[in-house]
């Protein structure tokens, strides 16, 4: 069995669609567990009210996106872990082609499904990673914003899994460990990737799975809270997964490049929110302590 496992914060009605996707095209065998992150709004009992058949946890406090996960699959009864957003949907059954690829070798780790956009269903928005740039903390996504005309329909093993949805096996959590907790939001999933190709396996992209994405609907692209978050991992990211000579070059470009561009930029703009935002991140991600 799968344990499908999503965070909800304020997103009742997305992850009421989500579910109701699942229960739709899904036929392989699966649970969901639902952890309602503290959200303000009150949709933990909300949630607890109206979904049957699901597990809902309610954390007494936002315990962001690692943190969340990790408490999610406490509850989790499945050999295989879903890691999925509650802004996804399907049109087709997609969790069995994620299995047979982890059960196609003992050296996969984690694998992601292909990921289109919900609101342009013809497009691409994953297809894998390449780590691009170690220096300036940089992973490009394969196929992002390409229609899709079967060029990415062979999988293969790819630099990173994506956050919005990744399948492992509870063997594979249970020898390598969870995701970390160090980063709150954003950078989890490429830090988890780092994290099982040390422990010796491999990260696939598997396009006979896929799913759709409606993509930054709890974290607003553009807000001062994102940025600062953003702003925070990467640094940290450099922190915790770089060799010594990799880490120095990026925390030197930071400070030397884009840390001056961005006061000057945000200045200039008067986005004094921003600015605050960003020069915050830069100091958590330089201070704040690394969990090894």
């Amino acid at each position: 069995m799968v344990s499908l496992i999503t965070i909800n914060y304020n997103g009742y009605k997305d992850t009421c669609e989500l579910i109701e996707s699942l229960q739709q095209f899904e036929d392989f065998p699966f649970e969901i567990i639902v952890v309602d992150n503290a959200s303000p709004n009150g949709d933990g009992p909300l949630l607890k009210k109206s979904l049957a058949n699901v597990t809902v946890v309610c954390s007494d406090k936002n315990l962001g996106f690692s943190g969340g996960n990790n408490l999610g699959y406490q509850y989790a009864t499945g050999e295989y872990i879903v890691y999925i957003n509650n802004d996804i949907t399907i049109s087709a059954p997609f969790l069995k082609a994620l299995v047979d690829r982890l059960q196609s070798s003992d050296r996969i780790g984690a694998v992601s499904p292909k990921i289109k956009y919900e609101y342009k269903k013809d497009t691409i928005q994953y297809a894998g990673y390449i780590a691009a740039n170690p220096i300036r903390v940089s992973y490009n996504l394969i196929g992002l914003n390409q229609k899709d005309n079967g060029q990415y329909d062979i999988a293969h093993p790819t630099d990173a899994i994506h956050g919005a949805c990744v399948m492992t096996s509870r063997k594979i959590i249970e020898e390598v460990g969870a995701m970390t907790e160090s980063y709150f939001l954003f950078y989890e999933e490429l830090d988890w990737s780092c994290q099982l190709q040390r422990a010796g396996y491999e990260t696939w992209y598997e396009p006979a799975a896929c799913i759709f994405h409606k993509e930054s609907m709890t974290i607003k692209r553009g807000s001062s809270f994102r940025l600062y978050y953003l702003t925070r991992s990467r640094i940290l990211f450099a922190r915790r997964n770089y060799s010594f000579m990799n880490k120095l070059m990026a925390l030197s470009y930071q400070i030397t490049i884009v840390i001056p561009k961005n006061i000057l930029l945000y200045s200039i703009h008067r986005e004094k929110a921003m600015l605050k935002s960003f020069l915050k991140g830069c100091f958590h991600g330089f201070m704040d302590k690394i969990h090894i």
